[in-house]
């Protein structure tokens, strides 16, 4: 069953252009099921895949041998698992600047293959990120009136119904198979098999891991304190490595797109790199598989709200960054737009519009145009100064992104 995705509108914008499309992201996001479906109607198409040692190697050694048997009589041509070829980018250029083809890619690690390799692509390649489905996604093929319902900013009434999708997300997360399975022991399943594959292939198979089960450790160890300041010396004693051995994880669990750090904001640059990150798993369902907890009533669940917002943020390509001063007053997420400064805080039940000292305190230094307070349940406003404060519901943060 095909689910739609929201990224083949921006890639069929340029579909017609002459640049390499590549397609990048996390196993089993749909990357292959998304080329095919864009492609489908079009003529004289060639797939291959480089899970095919023989195809790969005739590609890397005999390059004209490739083009003859898979690019010569053909329009379009789709290479799929593109990491496997440590030497694409030079290859592809070759191909690109002496084929007259409009060539597709996917690859799943943005490291050593899929970004290091497209270094040689400079001006010849448009890179798309697919994520596991989004929740404005995961609701499109959940419940279909209740997106159009969401769209339209009319959930006044309906929130049980969002509530009870909202935590399904928040516990399986958003990879199509998980989304598709009947039941909950199946979802933990392919969640399972998901989280065992990404060790196997990305980990051992591309990187060459063999310190895995630290990485592993690692993974666990971020799952139990998402949201919190990283404090490296911590995390090396729990994951059996060193400071340096984390921050060399860390770096391998964001380019294998699992995990996204969020960095301290402040108006002087260099004052943000001097405070350690947050860590944010850019699907829960990995999360929660890592730490083997699905119970629906947990101490953790602000935690998973919180990953909510930020995982959706991610999607839409807004860096995460955090306010956090000295005597200890924070802020959950501050987003850069457009020469705005939005101050968003997550709240799980609210009744009222009383804010936070420190949210407070975050509007008068800053004196932002508008603020956020999301919660489950609240719909308000109010106004501070030249700030208006929205108070909304969590499900409504794609509407706040795209505004």
């Amino acid at each position: 069953m095909y689910i739609p995705r929201l990224l083949e509108g921006e890639i069929k914008r340029h579909i017609k252009r002459k640049e390499i499309v590549a397609v990048i992201g996390p196993r089993q996001v749909g990357k292959t099921t998304l080329i095919n479906h864009l492609l489908k109607d079009f003529k004289r198409v060639k797939t291959v895949s480089f899970d095919d040692l023989e195809a790969k190697n005739l590609f890397e050694t005999n390059t004209d041998a490739f083009v003859k048997l898979y690019i010569e009589g053909y329009d379009y041509l789709f290479i799929d698992e593109i990491q496997y070829s440590g030497s694409s980018g030079r290859i592809l250029k070759y191909i690109y600047d002496t084929q007259d083809i409009k060539i597709f890619i996917s690859g799943s690690s943005a490291a050593e293959v899929s970004i290091k390799s497209l270094k040689f692509l400079v001006g010849r390649v448009f890179i798309y990120h697919l994520f596991p489905f989004s929740f404005k996604e995961f609701l499109a093929f959940k419940d279909k009136s209740l997106a159009s319902v969401l769209a339209r900013e009319k959930i006044g009434g309906l929130e049980k119904r969002f509530h009870a999708l909202v935590q399904e997300f928040i516990l399986f997360g958003g990879y199509p198979e998980v989304v598709l399975a009947k039941d909950e022991q199946e979802k933990k399943l392919i969640l399972k098999n998901i989280y065992n594959t990404y060790f196997l292939r990305e980990i051992r198979d591309i990187f060459g891991l063999s310190e895995d089960y630290r990485l592993s450790r690692l993974l666990k160890a971020l799952s139990l304190q998402i949201g919190n300041l990283i404090n490296y010396a911590e995390l090396a004693t729990l994951s059996g490595t060193s400071a340096y051995g984390v921050k060399k994880f860390l770096n391998i669990l964001e380019k294998t797109f699992i995990c996204r750090e969020s960095k301290n904001f402040h108006t002087n640059k260099r004052s943000e790199l001097k405070k350690s990150p947050k860590i944010f798993f850019i699907d829960p369902g990995i999360r929660n598989i890592s730490i083997n907890n699905f119970s629906k009533e947990r101490g953790d669940i602000g935690a998973l709200y919180e990953n909510f917002i930020a995982a959706e943020m991610i999607k839409q390509d807004v860096e995460l960054k955090y306010w956090r001063t000295r005597s200890g007053g924070e802020v959950d997420f501050v987003i850069e737009k457009e020469g705005r400064i939005i101050p968003i805080e997550i709240k799980t039940i609210i009744s009222n519009k009383n804010l936070g000292r420190s949210f407070h305190s975050f509007i008068e230094t800053y004196a932002p145009k508008d603020a956020f307070v999301l919660s489950l349940n609240f719909s308000a406003e109010r106004t501070i100064g030249t700030c208006r404060v929205h108070f909304r519901r969590i499900v409504e943060i794609a509407n706040i992104l795209n505004a």
